[in-house]
C-alpha cells in the first residue's frame, strides 16, 4: 500500500522555524522526485519546493532562500526546513511523489505527481 505521511507541522510565531517530514512506503522511493505543496484557506494549492531523484532542488519564488528541501533515500523520507516563517506561509503542507525517468528531473506541475500525502498544518502567527 502506497503511503506518504507528513509530520512536523504546528503553530509558530513569525520569524520562527519548523521542519516538516514526509515518510514514504509501498513504492521505490528512490525512483521518484518529491515535491512539497501548500494550500491556504480559500486558496488553491500551490507549489513550494521539489527535489529530483539526484537531489536537484527547485523552489517557488516566495520561499527561495527561506525553505530548504532534502531527501534521504536510505530512510525513504524527505524533509522541508522552513525558516524565517511569515504569516503568509500558513497552510496545509502536502508532500507528493513523481515517478521520473531522468534523475535530475523535477517539476512544479501538480498533475505530474503520482502520490500525495494527507498534509500537515502550518500556522504562522504575526
Amino acid at each position: 500500500q502506497v503511503q506518504l505521511v507528513e509530520s512536523g507541522g504546528g503553530l509558530v510565531q513569525a520569524g520562527g522555524s519548523l521542519r516538516l517530514s514526509c515518510a514514504a512506503s509501498g513504492f521505490t522511493f528512490s525512483s521518484y522526485a518529491v515535491g512539497w505543496f501548500r494550500q491556504a484557506p480559500g486558496k488553491e494549492r500551490e507549489f513550494v519546493a521539489a527535489i529530483s531523484r539526484a537531489g536537484a532542488e527547485l523552489y517557488s519564488e516566495s520561499v527561495r532562500g527561506r525553505f530548504t528541501i532534502s531527501r534521504d533515500n536510505s530512510k525513504n523520507s524527505a524533509h522541508l526546513q522552513l525558516n524565517n516563517l511569515k504569516p503568509e506561509d500558513t497552510g496545509n503542507y502536502y508532500c507528493a511523489a513523481d515517478r521520473t525517468h531522468h534523475p535530475d528531473y523535477t517539476t512544479f506541475v501538480q498533475a505530474e505527481y503520482d502520490y500525495w500525502g494527507q498534509g500537515t498544518q502550518v500556522t504562522v502567527s504575526s
